[in-house]
């Protein structure tokens, strides 16, 4: 600059220059680096977008999968729902039928242990009834013993008697000599005493009532037939048969043994008439007990 104030531009120096290129390069060098940046800027934008539309495509996929889900999980909590809802109303019905189920056999067991009382207590009055007529009856059995020990009293003493009346009259029982010479046994000669006979059981007895007929009749295990009875005389005369073989016994007398022997043993038969009447005499036949077998 001048002292009059004008500026004085000259040609620029060497060092000017330098400064100037080094201002150039600088510059060129921002420039580049700016548009380095601005590349990669744009990169950096280019690759933000596309993971903006990835990431809106992901997140698009996660809402529709998420929806989906959703959806999914709507549904099978729907159906969870209905499943729940049936297997309520279900168990309540199985509720309610077992409620049913279980008041009615309730009801029957009500029933039968009602039945049940019902019979028990008619059983227990019955028993009570037959209890009540047991106790009757036994008390009537007890009148009952009472008059049977009595009537065995007095049984026991007409046995006593009996005996005692037995025994005077086996007492004055005879023996006798037979039609046939034989020493009978002893013989009734009527019928108390021919009871004592049995009674004494020492040979066996047959009574008759021999009418006069036109043939023989059976005694025992004889035959018999009277011919004659003189009742005036009380004497007899019969015919008897044994062993196929007739022996005339001829004007006997009463309680006069009439003897004959058979083939079935070894002491005679007797027979011993105790009354005579017309056409008619009464007696027993006496057989020994021992036979001899034919």
């Amino acid at each position: 600059m001048s002292e009059h104030g004008t500026m004085n531009y000259g040609a620029p120096s060497g060092g000017s220059n330098v400064k100037v290129a080094i201002l150039f390069g600088a510059v060129l060098a921002l420039l580049a680096a700016n548009v380095y940046l601005f590349l990669q800027l744009d990169h950096v934008r280019t690759d933000m977008t596309r993971m903006k539309e990835a990431l809106q495509t992901d997140i698009a996929s996660l809402r529709e999968a998420s929806s989906m889900t959703a959806q999914t999980n709507r549904k099978a909590a729907e159906s969870l729902r209905d499943e729940l809802e049936t297997a309520r109303r279900q168990a309540a019905m199985a509720v309610g039928q077992a409620k049913t189920d279980a008041e009615a056999k309730v009801a029957e067991l009500h029933k039968r242990i009602e039945a049940e009382r019902q019979k028990s207590a008619q059983a227990q009055q019955a028993l009570k009834s037959e209890i009540t007529e047991v106790k009757k009856d036994a008390s009537e059995v007890k009148g009952k013993v009472e008059d049977v020990n009595k009537e065995v009293g007095v049984v026991k003493s007409d046995v006593a008697s009996t005996k005692s009346e037995l025994d005077k009259t086996i007492a004055e029982l005879k023996s006798v000599r037979g039609d046939m010479g034989v020493q009978s046994g002893l013989i009734a000669t009527n019928g108390k005493e021919l009871a004592a006979l049995k009674a004494l059981g020492e040979r066996n007895y047959f009574e008759f009532k021999l009418p006069k007929t036109k043939t023989p009749q059976k005694v025992g295990d004889i035959s018999m037939q009277l011919k004659k009875a003189d009742q005036k005389r009380n004497r007899f005369t019969l015919e008897v048969w044994a062993d196929d073989k007739k022996t005339e016994k001829k004007d006997k007398n009463i309680n006069e043994p009439v003897q004959f022997y058979t083939s079935k043993a070894r002491v005679p038969y007797e027979i011993v008439v105790n009354e005579v009447k017309k056409d008619l005499i009464i007696g027993y036949l006496a057989t020994p007990k021992v036979t001899i077998a034919r």
